[in-house]
C-alpha cells in the first residue's frame, strides 16, 4: 500500500519501490524516535531550571565541538553501511539506559543533565549519516527523483513521534517514552539491514554510478576549512547563528511558561509534544 501511494507521488520504477519504501520507513523511524523523546528533554529542562539549562547550553557546545571531529574521523575510517547501525545502536542503548535510571530515580539530576546534553548533540549526526548511507544505494539520477519521497518519511516521523508521546506519556511515563524512542531506533537498524539486501538487487544507471561503499576519506576538519573559504557558506553560517540566537531566547521563554503553568512532569511532556507536532504540521503546510 505504501509503495502504491509513493508511486503516485513520484516517478518510481517498479523495481525501485521496495528500496524506496524501506528507506522511507527507515527515515520515519529515525526522526520519529528523535521527536518522540525530545519533549522529555524539554521537561527535564523545566526540572533543572533556566540557570542550569543555560550552563548545559555551554556544555552542549563544548561536547559538540569534541564530537563533530570524532564523527568526521569515524566517517573517514569506517564504511557508511557499517557505521550507521553502530550509531543508531548507541542511541537506542543510551535512551534505554537513561529510561531505566529515570524510572528508578526520576530526580537523578546527573542522569537528567547527561540526557539533556546527549539528546541535544544527537541531531548533529543521526540525519547526516542516514543521507550519506543512501548515496551508496542510489545513482545520481535516482537521487533527483527519489530523495524527495524518502524525505517525506522523515517529515512523517517528525509528526508521528511527538503525537505518540502525547498519546502515551500519561500511561507509560517519561521513562516509557524513552523506551519507545529506543525501540524506534532498533527498528531503524533492521530497516537499514533490509535496505542493504533490497538495494543490492536494484539496477542502476551505468552512466551515473552510485557512491562506493567505503570510508569517505578526507580530513575531519575539511568542512570547517571549506566554510572559511566560501563567502556563500559564511553567509549561511551567519544566518544559522542569528536564527539560533532568536530561537534560544524563545526557547527559554517557552520553558518558563510551561514550568509555571504545569506542575506534573507528564503534563509538561504532553504540552511540549503537542507544540512539536503543531510546529511540524504547520511547517508541512507552509512548505
Amino acid at each position: 500500500m505504501i509503495g502504491r501511494l509513493l508511486g503516485k507521488a513520484a516517478k518510481i520504477e517498479p523495481e525501485e519501490i521496495p528500496v524506496v519504501v524501506t528507506a522511507f520507513l527507515l527515515f520515519f523511524c529515525v526522526l520519529g524516535g528523535y521527536f518522540a523523546v525530545r519533549p522529555v528533554r524539554e521537561t527535564v529542562g523545566t526540572i533543572l531550571g533556566s540557570e542550569r539549562v543555560t550552563d548545559l547550553y555551554v556544555v552542549t557546545w563544548i561536547v559538540s565541538l569534541a564530537v563533530v571531529p570524532l564523527y568526521g574521523w569515524a566517517c573517514t575510517k569506517f564504511r557508511r553501511s557499517d557505521f550507521l547501525p553502530w550509531i543508531y545502536g548507541v542511541v537506542a542503548l543510551s535512551l534505554a539506559g537513561v529510561g531505566v535510571m529515570l524510572a528508578t530515580d526520576e530526580g537523578n539530576l546527573a542522569v537528567a543533565q547527561f540526557f539533556y546534553v546527549w539528546i541535544s548533540v544527537l541531531n548533529l549526526f543521526i540525519v547526516s549519516v542516514f543521507w550519506s548511507f543512501l548515496l551508496e544505494l542510489f545513482d545520481a539520477n535516482q537521487t533527483r527523483r527519489l530523495f524527495g519521497v524518502i524525505a517525506a518519511g522523515g517529515t512523517t516521523g517528525a509528526l508521528v513521534g511527538p503525537l505518540l508521546t502525547d498519546i502515551t506519556v500519561t500511561w507509560i511515563g517519561n521513562p516509557g517514552v524513552l523506551y519507545m524512542g529506543a525501540g524506534l531506533f532498533v527498528v531503524a537498524i533492521f530497516c537499514q539491514r533490509q535496505l542493504l539486501r533490497v538495494g543490492a538487487r536494484m539496477p542502476s544507471d551505468p552512466a551515473a554510478p552510485r557512491a562506493p561503499d567505503r570510508p569517505m576519506g578526507g580530513n575531519p576538519f575539511s568542512g570547517f576549512s571549506l566554510v572559511l573559504k566560501s563567502p556563500y557558506l559564511l553567509g549561511i553560517s551567519l544566518f544559522v547563528i542569528l536564527l539560533a540566537s532568536v530561537n534560544t531566547f524563545l526557547y527559554f521563554e517557552q520553558l518558563r511558561l510551561v514550568s509555571e503553568t504545569f506542575t506534573d512532569n507528564e503534563q509538561r511532556t504532553q504540552v511540549f509534544a503537542r507544540l512539536d507536532y503543531i510546529v511540524q504540521g504547520l511547517t508541512v503546510l507552509l512548505q
